[in-house]
């Protein structure tokens, strides 16, 4: 069986990764004004950064139309797969995954899995990267699933924002809990818990809080096990540098790599949210 994997630009895996797993991506858009970017395509997160600087109002977030993975889907039966892994952002932040499952009932003659990752960027590309490993091997469906089910018990991730207005405006976040954390100007760790975005621990600054993630990165690196991190930074790709040679020197059984909150995760978290994720191999 030739199965294929698809995953939607919020995953934010590097183009070179994507080509070389053969991993397809669908991408979501921002919308500036009239004029909509697709993420990772039309726009890049340092295109984007800039542009917001030049507008006073956010710019809105839309996931891809049905049509597009109807489409993306069909050209995959064309070249020959049996089966498509569709693997996307939390159902509870976006309706991605529903266009995805959507689509997979209106294409004949494919197995369509569309699978809810729960979360968002490159936790959820550790998730779409190992499936495409798993896929070239020739594993079926069924096994790249319960792997990435497998991964699930053990992926972990927290983040912190500069300011919450952005994720209330969005409705990513609810008012009660951005009025407080603006209020006490507190910098909030932030998780996904049942497919949504809610504060973990409340914390009053941005180096307590970045300390706060390293205490809970050493819970499970001191197990001795092998991990995989990944440091998310929302434009400061110095801080995440500094960060990620700080940790490579105190944990060498984790391998640490550095993403990125793009566009449209971006649009919710704002500029100098910063991030890790890790999980075990």
């Amino acid at each position: 069986m030739k199965t294929a994997i698809v995953t939607d630009s919020t995953a934010y895996i590097p183009k070179d990764v994507r080509d070389r797993l053969r991993i397809r991506m669908i991408p979501l858009s921002v919308a500036f004004g009239g004029e909509t970017y697709r993420e990772e395509v039309d726009i890049s997160a340092e295109q984007f950064f800039e542009k917001i600087k030049q507008h006073k109002e956010l710019p809105t977030t839309s996931q891809p139309a049905v049509g597009e993975f109807v489409e993306l889907f069909t050209s995959l039966r064309e070249e020959g797969y049996d089966a498509v892994i569709s693997i996307h952002l939390s159902s509870g932040i976006s309706g991605t995954y529903q266009g995805a499952l959507t689509a997979g009932n209106m294409v004949d003659g494919l197995n369509v899995y569309a699978y809810d990752s729960e979360i968002s960027c490159m936790a959820q590309g550790f998730y779409a990267i190992e499936a495409a490993k798993m896929a070239l091997d020739g594993k079926t469906p069924e096994e790249i699933i319960a792997r990435i089910d497998e991964m699930k018990k053990t992926l972990r991730a927290y983040f912190m924002v500069d300011d919450l207005a952005h994720l209330q405006r969005g409705g990513r976040l609810t008012g009660a809990q951005a009025f407080i954390g603006g209020l006490l100007q507190i910098k909030p760790l932030l998780h996904f818990e049942n497919k949504v975005i809610v504060p973990f621990e409340k914390i009053r600054t941005r180096k307590k809080a970045i300390k706060r993630i390293e205490e809970l990165l050493a819970e499970d690196a001191a197990k001795g096990v092998p991990l995989k991190a990944a440091i998310i930074h929302a434009n400061r790709p110095d801080e995440a540098e500094q960060w990620k040679q700080q940790l490579s020197s105190l944990y060498p059984n984790v391998e640490f790599s550095i993403s990125y909150f793009g566009p449209v995760i971006a649009t919710h978290l704002g500029e100098g949210a910063l991030g890790l994720t890790w999980y075990q191999p």
